[in-house]
């Protein structure tokens, strides 16, 4: 399996999981996978009683063969589940950090 092959199952298997954990009445795990163009997203829709929900929990991008994670809204530390996938740091782009945070990290610049 190619690298590219492998980042995008690694992604999609990830997110499946996590769908499964965070379960809410009245509230939709939306996973868009958007294989042609490189975008992952898990993300909550819906209604608690009378408050609105609707926000990303996780958003993938895959650009220059490395994984850029857009965001994650959990505690998990999505990186460590990516390495235990066989995905190093450096094929790791932490998007939400600024791009002069990312250079005193162990992860990819970009």
């Amino acid at each position: 399996m190619d690298r590219l092959t492998h980042h995008r199952q690694c992604i999609c298997d990830l997110l499946n999981r996590y769908s499964q954990l965070w379960q809410e009445n009245g509230v939709e795990n939306q996973i868009i996978f958007d294989t042609e163009r490189d975008h992952y997203l898990l993300l909550k829709a819906g209604w608690s009683g009378e408050q609105r929900i609707y926000y990303p929990v996780l958003h993938f991008d895959i650009k220059d063969d490395k994984i850029w994670v857009q965001e994650n809204t959990t505690d998990i530390e999505i990186d460590k589940d990516l390495e235990d996938m066989g995905i190093s740091k450096k094929e790791i782009v932490v998007g939400f950090h600024h791009p002069l945070m990312r250079e005193h990290s162990d992860f990819a610049v970009a």
